[in-house]
């Protein structure tokens, strides 16, 4: 995410708190921070709101926050009964919002070297990927003028992606490059999945999966550097065409 934070309200038709700062990164990783988009009540009215939450979803029942580390991402065949996702999903639910994200094709060969691919929408709009989020309360940490500590964490659905023999060249390229997608929302997806009134969440799963691929039907994918293997990298140049990287 490398947009400003006013852009982002803007986009998300959402609000967020003025002292609200978003870092730029081209490389984001499990358990650094990303925004968020989701829905609550603030003096009694339901608000779409802009947070920022930990990447790496902690149920509220953990005992320490490393559970997190490997619930980055939730299957949407398992999201609904995996005792970590399962209360989330029923009224936690939000959106991440990026401007791309990368993949790595596998090598067709033993000693061939995985590449890695920048996906993103062709006409440079934001994704906003169908996330579930959770507040862990930090009881090692010291509470601060009275309040107790918080932490805000988040996970991103996840579906199996397109047959590599779809019609559709993008849809195609997608399920050669990785077996899963992370889910995209639609408008009118979106607008469902954030209402936390609707405690329907089959209905909400199957309404996300059944138009993910309609969205991701207007991505681009481009070959980039495999400098972003290294999160100590972190730059715009990694999301440029890998051969524009070595060009005079």
């Amino acid at each position: 995410m490398a947009r400003a934070i006013g852009d982002l309200v803007a986009l998300a038709e959402a609000e967020a708190d003025e002292n609200l700062e978003l870092r730029q990164s081209w490389n984001v990783a499990p358990t650094t921070d990303v925004p968020i988009v989701l829905e609550r009540l603030v003096d009694d009215k339901m608000t779409r709101r802009i947070e920022v939450a930990r990447w790496g979803l902690i149920p509220g029942w953990a005992k320490d926050p490393s559970v997190g580390v490997r619930a980055f991402n939730a299957r949407s065949e398992t999201i609904i009964e995996k005792p970590t996702f399962r209360s989330a999903i029923k009224s936690k639910r939000c959106a991440v919002p990026v401007d791309g994200y990368y993949e790595w094709l596998k090598p067709d060969t033993p000693k061939g070297k995985k590449r890695p691919f920048y996906i993103h929408p062709a006409d440079d709009s934001m994704i906003f990927f169908a996330g579930i989020y959770e507040w862990w309360k930090d009881k090692s940490a010291e509470t601060v003028e009275g309040e107790e500590a918080w932490v805000l964490s988040c996970s991103i659905m996840t579906m199996a992606s397109p047959s590599a023999d779809d019609a559709d060249p993008v849809l195609a390229e997608l399920g050669n490059l990785h077996d899963r997608l992370p889910v995209p929302l639609g408008a009118e997806a979106m607008n469902e999945w954030l209402n936390p009134a609707n405690k329907d969440a089959v209905a909400l799963v199957e309404l996300a999966t059944s138009q993910a691929f309609e969205v991701a039907s207007g991505w681009n994918l481009r070959e980039v550097d495999p400098a972003v293997g290294n999160v100590r990298n972190n730059s715009p140049e990694l999301i440029e065409p890998l051969q524009s990287l070595f060009s005079e």
